[in-house]
């Protein structure tokens, strides 16, 4: 992917980084040189720098393979073939060039890593406004991610609980995503990203796994008799939403960028080895692995089931049993890691206000509070508003498009400066423009899709 940039020497060594202009509060002033290193080592993004590209790889498929992969047949017919597998391959390529972009832009600046998103804000359009640019959205994407998640883990234990035992007694799923958040208060526990680098592998495989069951499954199932391509809502105004919805959901199918830098922080750097090289090769590999999981899913599953297909498709394959309790299982084991892949920035934030401006002690005492408060809060409101297919929709176009198909092209140009009319050039303005019409208009599709669900929701049901 060439473009117009500078020189982009990495020289950073490993080791925690001066941080100390670029974080959301910084009020510690009184502190030793050695206290505050002593902090910046004990924060989650900063604590270790020894991982290897290929924790790069399965962490970008933990975060970027959702459960939103089961939705995009659904998408797809709402879009039809034409426009849907035009959206999918834009999506794809679109994002993989502002992923390389972040790569890129991680350590343009000799003897500095950008370990945040927000850092690379604040060096784009200033301290203040770069800060209040990047934070409230990255804020939005992975805590509106945890609460999706959490519907969604809660939505497939329930799903293989109905599918195992048929004669059992239903439970509301309330319990579920009560089970489900359980495991988290424990998991949420864990220090930093390298000590979950076991639980996002096993996340990663997982994803793979349910989604080449996905279409395997449609594939032996072969298409539906008189399957229809048709637009799947029949009135023009339910035609529109449905199309609007459809483009949230593709946008929140890419959402790994906002923990990217995150990532790359935790890979040693020299300037003879720069952590670029191998976090590039990481999303390489992560993105070859999104393109099985995503492109097979959506159009196998859409051409075997046309517009009749569910929201998530694992439910429109109701057969095997032993096959969809299986695959549902596996939905859970991976959204456990996904989950913590995107807390796991947010109680970066919640720590560093804590320690830096409120001043509390760091420790265990600290962590374990203030983590298992945040993970009570995403299970309450997951529990209260468990519209998966709405909340999809909705998220992806409010958040997921800034933060991944136009924010780091703005900050491309701001910062490289590129010749106008250059390849470069029109390159990013055209992810900008494309950015802004998803932001626009696909949380118009998915704010209806909750509003449709909310009239027939009982609250705890």
């Amino acid at each position: 992917m060439a473009s117009v940039q500078p020189s982009t020497e990495t020289t950073k060594p490993a080791g925690p980084p001066a941080n100390d202009s670029n974080s959301p509060a910084r009020d510690d002033g009184s502190r030793s040189a050695e206290e505050k290193a002593a902090i910046d080592n004990w924060l989650p993004i900063n604590a270790s720098r020894n991982a290897k590209w290929w924790y790069s790889a399965f962490h970008n498929v933990t975060a970027m393979v959702g459960a939103g992969v089961l939705g995009l047949p659904y998408a797809m017919s709402e879009l039809g073939w034409g426009a849907g597998v035009t959206i999918m391959l834009l999506s794809w390529i679109i994002t993989l060039y502002t992923l390389w972009q972040m790569v890129e832009m991680h350590e343009m600046v000799p003897g500095k890593r950008f370990d945040r998103y927000h850092e690379l804000g604040q060096h784009a359009f200033g301290e203040r406004l770069g800060l209040w640019i990047v934070v409230p959205q990255q804020l939005v994407v992975e805590v509106g991610v945890n609460i999706v998640y959490m519907v969604t883990g809660g939505t497939s234990l329930k799903k293989f609980h109905d599918t195992v035992c048929e004669s059992c007694k239903q439970l509301k799923l309330t319990y579920f995503i009560m089970i489900f958040a359980s495991v988290h208060f424990v998991l949420s526990q864990l220090p930093n990203f390298n000590s979950i680098s076991g639980v996002s592998l096993a996340a990663a495989v997982m994803s793979l796994s349910y989604s080449t069951i996905a279409w395997g499954a449609s594939v032996d199932k072969g298409k539906v008799a008189d399957v229809d391509y048709g637009m799947r809502a029949t009135t023009t105004t339910g035609k529109v939403f449905g199309f609007l919805g459809a483009l949230g959901t593709v946008a929140f199918a890419y959402a790994g960028h906002n923990v990217v830098l995150e990532i790359q922080a935790t890979i040693p750097s020299t300037p003879e080895k720069p952590s670029k090289k191998p976090m590039w090769k990481g999303v390489v590999v992560a993105y070859i692995v999104v393109a099985l999981c995503y492109f097979p899913v959506s159009f196998v599953g859409y051409w075997a089931f046309g517009k009749t297909v569910d929201s998530d498709i694992l439910v429109t394959l109701s057969r095997p049993k032993w096959l969809i309790a299986l695959a549902n299982m596996m939905v859970v084991i991976h959204v456990i890691g996904s989950y913590q892949i995107y807390a796991m920035p947010v109680f970066d934030m919640m720590e560093t206000v804590l320690v830096k401006k409120l001043r509390f002690p760091p420790g265990l005492t600290l962590r374990l509070i203030a983590r298992t408060v945040y993970v009570a809060f995403t299970m309450f409101i997951a529990i209260t508003f468990p519209f998966f297919d709405g909340l999809l929709s909705f998220f992806g176009g409010f958040a997921f498009a800034p933060t991944t198909y136009f924010l780091p092209c703005i900050m491309w140009l701001a910062i490289y400066k590129p010749k106008r009319f250059s390849l470069s050039w029109f390159a990013n303005w055209i992810c900008i423009i494309l950015g802004v019409l998803l932001m626009v208009l696909a949380p118009i599709g998915g704010l209806r899709n909750i509003i449709i669900s909310a009239k027939t929701y009982h609250f705890y049901q």
